[in-house]
């Protein structure tokens, strides 16, 4: 699989699946402009524990160009929904340990509700509706799990 996967250029929104540690710094210095107001930013880390157990990474694989159409569609949404003016969704793949990043979205709009809402929506989907995958490797072994909250 050749990596970075990017979506084409696009003045509005920046998409990118990456082997590569992500930076949330890019994906602010994307979305700023001087008619937001407001920007959110979710930062989803690997943890310590899941179920009980002590997680020791997280290995995250997809498949690439249907996760970035998927990902432009949730986009999309959220730009015809909410009054935003910018989005970033940017998702680790390949093996990331405790604290790693995995996934970094940032959006801007003119009032926070908007920047909120929209960035809200953009990970819940994302997790239930986007083809990529995660292996969480414990002290004890290994085991799928699905994306979904």
């Amino acid at each position: 699989m050749r990596l970075p996967f990017y979506h084409p250029s696009a003045e509005d929104s920046m998409i990118e699946l990456s082997d590569k540690p992500l930076s949330f710094s890019k994906a602010l210095k994307h979305v700023r402009s001087h008619g937001s107001g407001g920007i959110d930013i979710f930062i989803g880390t690997v943890r310590d524990n899941a179920a009980g157990r002590k997680v020791v990474a997280l290995e995250f694989e997809a498949y690439g160009k249907m996760a970035l159409l998927e990902l432009e569609k949730i986009v999309g949404h959220a730009q015809a929904t909410w009054p935003v003016e910018k989005v970033a969704v940017l998702h680790a793949l390949g093996r990331l340990e405790v604290g790693g990043v995995a996934v970094v979205i940032a959006v801007s709009a003119a009032h926070r509700d908007a920047a909120f809402t929209a960035c809200r929506y953009i990970i819940d989907t994302l997790k239930q509706t986007v083809p990529i995958w995660k292996k969480e490797l414990f002290e004890d072994g290994e085991e799928w799990v699905s994306a979904h909250p």
